[in-house]
């Protein structure tokens, strides 16, 4: 077996190689000192692949070390891009732009050049990716987070970078979304309140009505008159307007705005502002790993919201109240992006085989008749009874049929679903559970995702194909078969997690981190050297 030392000292053999290849081509009164530049460029480049086939196709020369006036403004613009990388929620120290300084002032010789030629190549390839498309993998962090991010060749920066101007290319990697930008004036408000001390003191009750009064409900008037949800008053009594500016907040942040601060609302309240400016530099990195076109319309799917959405042109044509997987490691909802092609009016649910032995299998050992409602099907697909059935001698693994619900109002999926076909077998869809829907925290689902207005939704959804989409809609669904209807246009859709996430107008929205993944990432990213500016408050 060859190691890993082994495979880069034959890689820098390799180049250094075929630099000297390159230099006895050239003619002989080759310049020595560019020779030792050349030969410094070669020798580093070669432990990095991306570099060394850069360098190489550059026939080893620099983009950044020389006097010429575009090697100063490429320079120029790497510095300024490093000392911005703050707003951007990066990692500033990772590319040590003193470092860099440093080394560059300190080289004297031809050689010492070429080696920061090359440092500097690799801090601007790491910060290039990290600015467009994040600093984390996705999937290292959590593995539900199935989200493909949309990376380019770490050799394309530098040509590309190379070939144009330096200044409009930093500025084009970062997402051009609204979100992203609504998101760093956000993170940029939050950080100057940490400086100035956040929010002042946490209330210190564990639940409030209106009526009350004493230092606590004080306490939560100032929180509030700080957050901006009230003005200023010397009031001392749980009052109408500050159930009114309780209701503004519960709003914002996703809780029943009932007015009465009990024990969900009083958590969300005393957060700390370093919490909410976590989770806005968490959301900026999530919009980092979809840095790529979304489609003018598509459907926008947000796990802690318990949110579906209609997107056209950035903006919003329908909303509706979802329910999500339940917050257990085999049914939390996974994050990702495919294209729904289809929708289904009166579905049959064909039972996921694992609900089918690890749920009904156990009920129908107990009572054979269990769970009526569902059909049993050989390996043939026909239909069997299951009065011949022995189903105490199948277990998990040698349970040999499929359990299906023909379509009906009682069917799990409901009247229709919204297929964008994944190897995670995730879609939209109707659900006859409509109760859940009136809860503040709606994770019941086995991963799939429900609507409360499947039938609205299905409206918006093919009129663009059908002059009068709610007549065609009920056509079909009148018939009580089930019927596939395609659509012309196929629509992306992203199911995504986002603890804060903004409006066009208004306050930025804040959710609770439903599945911990939010955690996670702030956990990765500081792990990574990002940090929050000021003290927590």
């Amino acid at each position: 077996m060859i190691s890993t030392m082994q495979v880069t000292v034959f890689r820098s053999l390799y180049f250094a190689m075929a630099f000297v290849a390159a230099c006895l081509l050239a003619p002989a009164k080759a310049d020595a000192q560019v020779t030792a530049f050349k030969q410094a460029v070669a020798e580093a480049a070669a432990k990095d692949r991306d570099l060394a086939n850069f360098y190489q196709a550059n026939g080893y020369r620099g983009i950044w070390t020389g006097n010429s006036g575009k090697d100063r403004r490429r320079r120029q613009e790497l510095f300024k891009a490093i000392s911005s990388a703050d707003r951007h929620g990066l990692p500033v120290a990772r590319y040590d732009a003193r470092g860099l300084k440093a080394r560059m002032k300190a080289a004297r010789s031809p050689r010492e050049r070429g080696l920061i030629e090359v440092e500097l190549s690799r801090t601007f390839v790491q910060l290039a990716r990290d600015m467009q498309t994040g600093v984390l993998t996705p999937a290292q962090v959590d593995g539900d987070i199935k989200r493909v991010v949309p990376l380019r060749s770490r050799t394309s920066y530098l040509a590309s970078f190379a070939n144009n101007n330096p200044r409009s290319f930093f500025r084009a990697l970062p997402p051009a979304t609204n979100e992203y930008a609504r998101l760093m004036k956000e993170k940029m408000r939050l950080e100057k309140l940490l400086r100035q001390g956040g929010w002042g003191q946490k209330v210190p009750a564990k639940s409030l009505k209106p009526g009350a009064n004493g230092g606590a409900v004080v306490a939560l008037r100032n929180r509030l008159i700080s957050m901006g949800y009230m003005r200023r008053s010397s009031s001392q009594t749980y009052d109408a307007p500050l159930q009114k500016a309780v209701q503004l907040f519960q709003q914002d942040h996703g809780l029943n705005p009932d007015g009465v601060v009990g024990k969900g609302t009083m958590v969300e309240i005393n957060r700390s502002v370093a919490e909410r400016l976590q989770s806005v530099i968490v959301a900026m990195e999530r919009e980092r790993w979809m840095n790529k076109e979304r489609g003018a319309r598509h459907v926008l799917v947000n796990l802690t919201d318990f949110s579906a959405r209609i997107v056209d042109n950035d903006r919003v044509s329908f909303q509706t109240r979802a329910v999500v997987g339940k917050n257990v490691h085999d049914r939390r909802s996974p994050e990702f992006s495919d294209v729904m092609e289809f929708l289904v009016i009166n579905p049959t649910w064909n039972v996921p085989r694992s609900i089918a032995v690890k749920e009904y299998l156990p009920m129908m050992k107990r009572n054979p008749n269990a769970a009526g409602h569902l059909q049993l099907y050989n390996a043939s697909g026909r239909k069997v009874s299951r009065a011949n059935i022995d189903f105490s001698v199948f277990n998990e693994r040698n349970f040999p049929f499929d359990i299906k619900q023909p379509p009906s109002r009682r069917n799990a999926l409901g009247l229709v679903k919204f297929m964008f076909p994944n190897k995670y077998n995730i879609y939209l869809h109707d659900t006859p559970e409509k109760a859940l829907f009136a809860r503040e925290k709606r994770d019941f689902s086995h991963g799939c995702i429900r609507l409360h207005q499947p039938f609205e939704f299905a409206y918006e959804m093919l009129s663009k194909q059908e002059r009068d989409p709610k007549t065609f809609f009920h056509a079909k669904l009148d018939t009580g078969r089930e019927t596939v209807v395609q659509l012309e246009k196929p629509v992306p859709v992203h199911i995504t997690y986002r603890t804060a996430f903004t409006h066009a107008k208004g306050r930025t929205q804040f959710r609770r981190d439903v599945y911990g993944r939010d955690g996670k990432i702030w956990k990765a990213l500081s792990k990574a050297g990002v940090s929050l500016d000021g003290v927590q408050g």
